[in-house]
């Protein structure tokens, strides 16, 4: 069951990847047209987007955000093991859980404090006051969303782990 569970978690993390490569196309294609718009008078009356710089601030935010859990459960996010290569097999293991332990521990303090964050920004009807006025919890409320993703992939990762032969992980290996 499990098993099933963990599927289609994974499932939900390459239909978040998959948004986040769509948002990514969006803002080139929107740069694009702003770049486009700016230095012709291919539309009389426009000169660039003046949007487009808040927009796409918010975009490259949210695409970290949708993209980071995918990454982490495909063993590509970012990894210094140099050491665990370098020392005994063992140790190395009991190192990797010690590291998702903090991770867990981390991504929950995330969650905590970004869903009191959000909720604050709610209650006090906080704008972001740029070309764009939007209420600020907006671009808050996706961060506790995605550390809690990035919470539940530690523990599946940490259930990979305890599955495993004693040693380092063999995903995201920089050295051969």
């Amino acid at each position: 069951m499990i098993d099933r569970i963990s599927e289609r978690y994974g499932a939900l993390l390459e239909a978040l990847a998959a948004l986040a490569g769509l948002m990514l196309f969006a803002m080139m294609a929107m740069i694009c047209l702003d770049v486009l718009l700016r230095n012709t008078a291919w539309i009389p009356s426009m000169r660039g987007l003046e949007w487009s710089n808040d927009l796409s601030e918010a975009m490259l935010y949210l695409i970290t955000l949708c993209a980071a859990p995918w990454l982490l459960r495909r063993g590509q996010h970012i990894r210094v093991d140099i050491v665990l290569r370098a020392i005994p097999k063992a140790l190395a293991w009991y190192c990797e859980w010690i590291v998702d332990f903090l991770a867990l521990a981390c991504c929950l303090v995330m969650v905590f404090y970004g869903a009191r964050m959000t909720y604050a920004s709610f209650a006090s009807g906080a704008l972001s006051i740029k070309t764009l006025v939007t209420p600020e919890w907006w671009l808050l409320a996706p961060l506790p969303v995605a550390f809690l993703l990035l919470a539940i992939e530690v523990v599946f990762r940490m259930r990979r782990l305890a599955g495993s032969e004693h040693g380092p992980r063999e995903d995201a290996v920089t050295a051969g």
